[in-house]
This record gives C-alpha cells, structure tokens and sequence, in this order.
C-alpha cells in the first residue's frame, strides 16, 4: 500500500512540474536570475517560513502534525541571514513583499488557527524541495550570482550529504506515519495541491518583476 509520502509526489507531479516550469523558476535555474530579483525571491519566501515554522512550534504536540516537525528543517533564520549578506541590514524595507506572498502568508495564518495540522502539506512542499532541488539550486545561485563560498547561501546548508538524507528519511517517514488515518491524508493531499497553486501564483508576480533580471 503506497504510503502518503509516495501519494503526495504522485498526485501533485503535475502542479509541481508547471511550477518548475514557470518563467521565473525557469530562468533561476538557468543561472539568469540577477541578485536582486534573487534577493526578491528570498525576501517573499521569508514571511512563508516564518508563518510556517510559527504554526509548526506552535503545534508540535498535535498528532497529526508532531512527526513532521523537525527544527533542522527550519529556514526562516537563514533566508534572513542570506538577505542580511546579500542586500544589507535594509533588506525588509528595501525589498517588496508582493501580493501572492502575503496572501500565502496569510492562508498559513488562518491555517494555524483553525487547522493546523494542514500545515504538514505546507511543509511538505517546502521543505523535501529543499532537501532535493534546493540543493542543486544552491549550486546554481553560487555560480550565477559569483559569491563567495557559502556567502548568502544558509538556506540551502543542512549539513552534510548524509545529514541531508536522514532529514528527508525522517520526514517522509513522518508523512506516512501521520497519512495512516484515511481522513488526514486526503486533507493533506488536497491542501499541497493549494500550495503549489499559491506558489505558481508567487512566481508569476515575481516573473512580472522581470526588469530585475540581470
């Protein structure tokens, strides 16, 4: 029997691969990304991971959320240590926060407060894109935008490749633990889907900003 973790991928592979393809991501994995319209990126993705990780500690005994969260995934404090390096101390007010993002921002919100354990799908899509194409995008940022090493890239840095590996081990194994009531899997499935609808939206807006592309 397929396992919530092995159902998340299968019935979100087609959102996943439009969102892939937008123009925005498109061309930040292409390397024709600029640093600011990279550092636009970040600062958009920054008010989603607070909230996330917010909901999550907030919600760490719940069980249908418990297995799924593990501080080591948390990238709220990175995305700003990276944004510090990368644009300086102005960062939050130098740089937009755009439409999509808030309102992502906002459905994690109201997600905390009146059914938190639908932040797993959030977390879901997030975090194992973190642990698997994140960090061959990190790769892709460093040589585009020529940093230094390891310069504004601690959103990409979970340790080592076998610290990496135990990380996604571990939540996908979260997933399935939490996916064996029939009832919360079908919630989680339906709510990942919004969340690669939310972050279709996200990059649109910011492939609009394309002026920033260097």
């Amino acid at each position: 029997m397929q396992g919530l973790a092995g159902r998340l991928r299968a019935e979100t592979q087609t959102l996943h691969t439009q969102v892939e393809r937008s123009p925005f991501m498109a061309a930040l994995i292409k390397g024709r990304v600029g640093q600011q319209a990279y550092c636009l990126l970040l600062r958009n993705l920054h008010p989603i991971y607070v909230e996330l990780e917010a909901g999550l500690a907030a919600h760490a005994r719940l069980p249908a959320l418990a297995p799924l969260v593990l501080p080591g995934l948390f990238r709220a404090h990175a995305i700003a240590h990276d944004l510090h390096a990368l644009w300086g101390g102005t960062w939050h007010a130098g740089l937009p926060l755009l439409a999509p993002a808030a309102r992502y921002r906002d459905r994690l919100r109201d997600l905390s407060q009146h059914q938190p354990a639908l932040l797993g799908a959030h977390a879901y899509v997030r975090y194992l894109g973190d642990l698997s194409g994140g960090q061959l995008l990190g790769g892709i940022v460093s040589r585009s935008l020529q940093l230094p090493t390891a310069h504004g890239l601690s959103f990409y840095d979970f340790g080592d490749s076998a610290q990496v590996t135990s990380l996604a081990s571990a939540f996908r194994a979260g997933l399935d633990l939490v996916g064996a009531d029939v009832v919360v899997a079908q919630a989680l499935v339906n709510e990942a889907k919004t969340a690669f609808a939310l972050h279709g939206q996200l990059f649109d807006a910011l492939d609009a900003g394309a002026s920033l592309r260097q």
